[in-house]
């Protein structure tokens, strides 16, 4: 039985076609279109097969395609955008090579609304397709091993991408195409994600896997001269070990040592290596390499945001919470008497490097403490992460445990979907304050000795029933939040005494509109909606099933 070289699932008109053709002549192979092996086979469009025979025959022509072009095909295979719908289709993507193609719904829009082919977009096609992807984005993201967005870029730029994304060689002229399980496909199980450019940034890759800093070098280039090399005092012997690395490739790089975890994002740390940078001759071609935690990675961002209005960093995070959440995004920041994050700036990594590696040392309480950001991403977008999770939550709690690799780029991937199409929180990237507004609150009054994941578990359950309260989510999903969370370990409850201190820490949140809280629920699992304004009684209720 042969296996296709690259399979191309996403949603409908987001390219496939014609991305799937130019990979094909690239890699030297076949194409194939299990939509066109449909219509060969019925004589007749599949928007008519919809009208004649209803959607439920149409995807049971589509479920037969897609498994004999599965056995059949060697080449490039192009999916259609509901293949993924049928679980025995899904299975039989395990271990393939799959790429998703994504785009943003004005971009959908722009490319199907006015499409007669299409036969689920018929009526108000911007609805229906936000509809679609809610209910098809975690499928997608099931069984895709990388995801490439398309969002302002030409179909050959779509595919040098997925061809990096895939780590797949191209024909050489005269030679032949390469093997279809080239051993180098996957160097070390690394996983790479792509994040979009949008808002006036370069698209960036994140590096999941074992023994990445070798890829460092090529991620700083060879135009930087100098590179300062920012990690908390923690990490003095893998920060020192990094520069010596990156000088012995030959840059003047340097090492400057911050205070651990949040003591390192004030102004004054801020102010600290800007001197370091000034001292050593940093320029704009230069590199800042951000190493350690989240609290580290924010500082680094920061610094190169402000240093000469802007310079490319590196993220090497080396924490759960640093790898699924505070290196990916751009989002960078020092926190003021005021606040979390009051002072910041949206400045994406040219780059980041998540060695799983790094994890084999962490303590348990901050391993398990990101696993709060690794579970709200189960309830915002991929409910698969909160399966894995609830199969052995025991398992879980270890960097040694049987999921960790796939929880991991499950969460980045729902973040990397988030940001490539709102960098600045417009709009969409809001979601991804899930437990945040309360969470932030606390750690505030804690003067943030609190780790962050444990507040943000305690905000979710704060969201989850202020989602029950307000009629917006049903019980069973606000209890699996109870349940999940305190299974691997996490805080359900804080002092109950401390809600007018945290009504006024959240007052100054910076998702806040005037005087006006507003709060990311659930309207069920994985549909987040804003809540604006609650009834404090309403609010005041919820946080009686947190307070203690």
């Amino acid at each position: 039985m042969s296996a296709p070289l690259i399979v191309l699932v996403g949603p409908m008109g987001v390219g496939k076609s014609t991305v799937g053709q130019l990979l094909a002549d690239r890699l030297g192979t076949g194409y194939r279109d299990t939509d066109e092996d449909i219509v060969a086979a019925q004589g007749r469009a599949i928007a008519e097969i919809f009208v004649d025979e209803g959607e439920a025959a149409f995807r049971a022509l589509e479920k037969e395609a897609v498994r004999v072009a599965l056995a059949e095909h060697d080449g490039v295979l192009a999916l259609g955008g509901g293949a993924i719908l049928d679980a025995d289709t899904r299975a039989l993507l395990a271990g393939q090579r799959v790429v998703c193609l994504s785009m943003d719904v004005e971009e959908a829009v722009k490319r199907t609304g006015l499409n007669a082919a299409r036969p689920l977009l018929a009526v108000n096609p911007r609805k229906q397709w936000r509809e679609l992807m809610e209910a098809r984005r975690h499928l997608y993201e099931e069984v895709a091993t990388a995801v490439v967005t398309t969002d302002g870029r030409t179909p050959e730029e779509v595919t040098q991408a997925v061809l990096d994304a895939a780590e797949l060689k191209t024909v050489s002229p005269g030679g032949q195409p390469p093997d279809p399980r080239p051993e180098d496909a996957v160097v070390n199980d690394v996983t790479r994600i792509e994040i979009g450019g949008t808002a006036g940034s370069d698209p960036y890759e994140v590096l999941v896997g074992r023994q990445l800093l070798g890829e460092l070098g090529g991620l700083i280039g060879a135009k930087a001269k100098r590179v300062a090399v920012i990690h908390p005092e923690a990490l003095a012997e893998t920060g020192e070990a990094l520069r010596a690395d990156l000088a012995e490739q030959g840059y003047e790089a340097i090492a400057i040592q911050v205070p651990n975890a949040e003591e390192a994002k004030t102004a004054e740390v801020a102010a600290y290596c800007w001197k370091a940078l000034g001292q050593s001759g940093f320029t704009r071609t230069d590199v800042i390499v951000g190493v350690g935690g989240g609290a580290s990675t924010d500082l680094a961002g920061f610094v190169a945001a402000t240093w000469l209005r802007g310079v490319r960093w590196i993220a090497v995070p080396t924490t759960v919470l640093a790898m699924v959440d505070a290196a990916v995004g751009g989002k960078t920041g020092i926190n003021t008497a005021e606040g979390k994050n009051l002072v910041g700036s949206f400045h994406p990594p040219a780059g980041v490097l998540c060695d799983l590696a790094a994890l084999d040392s962490l303590p348990v309480n901050d391993y398990v403490s990101g696993l709060a950001e690794v579970i709200k991403a189960g309830f915002i977008a991929d409910p698969v992460i909160l399966d894995l999770i609830e199969s052995d939550p025991q398992a879980a709690r270890t960097p040694a445990g049987p999921h960790t690799a796939e929880l991991i780029v499950r969460s980045i991937k729902v973040k990397a979907e988030v940001v490539s199409s709102d960098l600045k929180e417009a709009g969409l990237r809001e979601i991804l304050n899930y437990g945040h507004t309360l969470g932030h609150a606390i750690e505030k009054n804690e003067r943030y000795k609190w780790r962050h994941g444990a507040a943000v578990s305690v905000g979710m359950h704060f969201a989850a029933e202020l989602g029950r309260l307000a009629g917006r989510l049903d019980d069973a999903t606000a209890d699996r939040h109870r349940s999940i969370l305190e299974a691997v370990g996490l805080p359900l409850h804080y002092r109950h005494d401390q809600w007018p201190k945290l009504v006024e820490n959240m007052k100054l949140d910076k998702k806040s509109r005037g005087d006006l809280l507003r709060f990311i629920v659930l309207d069920g699992l994985a549909k987040p909606t804003v809540l604006e304004g609650p009834d404090p009684a309403v609010l005041l209720a919820a946080y009686g099933e947190v307070g203690e």
